[in-house]
């Protein structure tokens, strides 16, 4: 899944494709451009899903644009909610112990600290749940995909997700490291967006490869199971 994810960003005409995502990097502070780049990771995943063994170009605008908006809600909409529920929990915790007062209080204070600074545990998991939301999303092309929990089950239970949400991290820390060195100089800091673009591609290709291979076996199962003989229907004729 590394190798594959690591050569797909460069496959078919591949330069043209970078120079876009580099460009588009270069304009994300006027925030449309980085609703199209979103758009096309979306358009990966779903290409991905499909089979395709290499990356979409860029064309349909309009469609990464509209892609890159909903992708955007899906992925505050999955990072807003738990944290604002853990916010809200922090916040009862240590208003009960200032309430009650007293050594109960002190403690009860304490814990809420100590539940406030595990808040690292809440983000991982908004990590680990937003990639394939976002790929139910691109596989089914609607939004409610990202939100069904049926759908998103086995993927999010699988080892291969895992590996995949995994395999990331060691690539993004590989690219944190080559873009501290590119920013040394003028020219590298501006070939940052480029490789970040790269990167990107190269993510969530592995994401939308986990996710392929966790929907395989469940259209599998699904067939087989259509595919079984049932009872007959008695109002139906027999064949002569």
């Amino acid at each position: 899944m590394l190798e594959d994810g690591l050569s797909y960003p460069v496959r078919g005409d591949w330069i043209g494709r970078i120079l876009i995502g580099g460009v588009l990097g270069f304009l994300s502070v006027l925030l449309l451009p980085a609703f199209v780049i979103l758009g096309y990771l979306v358009r990966v995943l779903e290409t991905t899903v499909e089979g395709a063994e290499d990356p979409p170009e860029f064309e349909d605008w309009g469609d990464l644009l509209v892609k890159g908006i909903i992708g955007t809600v899906i992925t505050v909409a999955y990072t807003f909610v738990p944290v604002l529920a853990y916010g809200i929990l922090v916040f009862l915790v240590i208003g009960t112990g200032g309430a009650i007062g007293g050594d109960a209080g002190a403690i009860v204070g304490v814990f809420g600290v100590l539940l406030a600074l595990a808040f690292l545990p809440v983000l991982l998991l908004v990590y680990y749940a937003v990639p394939a939301a976002l790929t139910a999303y691109a596989a089914r092309g609607e939004i409610g995909a990202a939100f069904d929990v049926d759908l998103l089950k086995p993927t999010l239970l699988s080892t291969d997700y895992l590996v995949a949400i995994l395999m990331p991290l060691v690539v993004t820390f590989v690219l944190w490291i080559a873009t501290g060195i590119l920013a040394v100089t003028v020219v590298g800091l501006l070939l940052v967006p480029f490789l970040q673009f790269y990167g990107q591609v190269a993510v969530f290709r592995m994401f939308g490869s986990a996710f392929s291979s966790q929907s395989d076996e469940i259209d599998a199962g699904s067939a087989g199971s259509d595919d079984a003989p049932g009872p007959a229907d008695p109002a139906e004729p027999a064949a002569n």
